[in-house]
Formats: C-alpha cells, sequence, structure tokens
C-alpha cells in the first residue's frame, strides 16, 4: 500500500473545512431612501424624450461637481462618472510592515524541507512620487419617472494596492444631488 504524503493529506482536510457563503454579496450598507426618488409627475406613457431631459440634467450636475462622463446609454436610461483626488496624508493603519510612502517593498522567508533557502526582493517602481487617490464612482439609473442613484469610494495606496471601498449611497450625497437636480430641471410648460 502507498502512503499518501502529509502535503496531500492537510490539503484535503483543509478542504473539508471550507464552508458555503449563507447569503449572495450586497451592498453595505443598503443606499439610502433619498437615492431613489421621482424625476417628473407620472405619465401614462413614459416618453424617450423626458428620459433624455432626465439624463442631461443628471449630466450637467455631475460635471457642476467634477466628475468626469465615462458612460452612458440612452435606451436604459444609465449614466455612470467618476472623480477622483489625491489624498494628503492618508496612510493604512494596518501597513506596518514595510512604512508607508517608501516606495520599497522588502519580502523574504525561509523554509526547510529538503533543504534550507532564504529569499529577499525589492521592488522600487511605481511608488516613488505617487500619492494615494480616492476614486468615486455614481451611476445613475432614470427610468419610469424616478432616478436612482448608485456610489461608491475606493481608496489606493501609493503603490496601486486597493485599501479600502464601500458602498457611499448616503442620505447626505443623494439629497444634495437631489436640490441640484431639481434647480436644474425647468418646470414642465417653462422654455
Amino acid at each position: 500500500m502507498k502512503a499518501i504524503p502529509l502535503s496531500i493529506t492537510c490539503l484535503l482536510a483543509l478542504a473539508g473545512c471550507q464552508t458555503v457563503p449563507d447569503r449572495l454579496p450586497q451592498a453595505e450598507p443598503a443606499p439610502a431612501a433619498a437615492c431613489y426618488f421621482p424625476t417628473d409627475p407620472p405619465t401614462d406613457q413614459s416618453a424617450p424624450d423626458e428620459t433624455l431631459s432626465v439624463l442631461t440634467a443628471s449630466i450637467d450636475v455631475l460635471e457642476a461637481w467634477g466628475f468626469s462622463l465615462e458612460t452612458t446609454d440612452t435606451e436604459l436610461g444609465l449614466v455612470s462618472a467618476s472623480r477622483e483626488r489625491e489624498l494628503i496624508g492618508y496612510y493604512d493603519r494596518y501597513d506596518y510592515d514595510y512604512g508607508y510612502g517608501s516606495g520599497f517593498r522588502l519580502f523574504g522567508g525561509f523554509g526547510i524541507g529538503r533543504g534550507v533557502g532564504i529569499g529577499v526582493g525589492g521592488s522600487f517602481g511605481p511608488g516613488f512620487g505617487q500619492q494615494p487617490v480616492e476614486v468615486e464612482r455614481v451611476s445613475l439609473l432614470a427610468r419610469d419617472g424616478h432616478l436612482r442613484i448608485s456610489r461608491d469610494i475606493r481608496r489606493f495606496d501609493h503603490l496601486g494596492d486597493l485599501r479600502e471601498s464601500y458602498s457611499a449611497s448616503n442620505d447626505d450625497f443623494c439629497g444634495r444631488f437631489q436640490d441640484a437636480f431639481s434647480s436644474s430641471v425647468t418646470p414642465q410648460g417653462a422654455s
């Protein structure tokens, strides 16, 4: 009888410990109620011109706030935009291994098996001269006389690694957007 190597036995034991998630991924925290609001009075038939005017007004608000338009689909009533800003003084509180802002990564290790080995390496490239950045993305969906806002924020460190990511569809942003949108849309019948 052939012996089973210890590594395969450990691998099989760990594979048996895996569990299936009890729910599907969701946006956490959930989008605020202010992120879904009516854009015009309900009509019997929603005209494509109304959706186009809602999208145009939404784009005007986003561009006034410094967002750059990424994609639009007028048939679906979808707009995506983003803006990026540098984070001066941003650091990852869990990143003490190689010093924040140094632009140099040092890693290594050793192992014992059929031989002894030590490895050391470094990475000098993109870390020098780069700042951590925050990327804010907003997606708008105009359908059936309503506008739905979805917003997320991602923060990257000076090496371009993702450090934080969260849903930011909160009352503050959506309320300010709703006020700016309402003031930019001309009432029906006015020219």
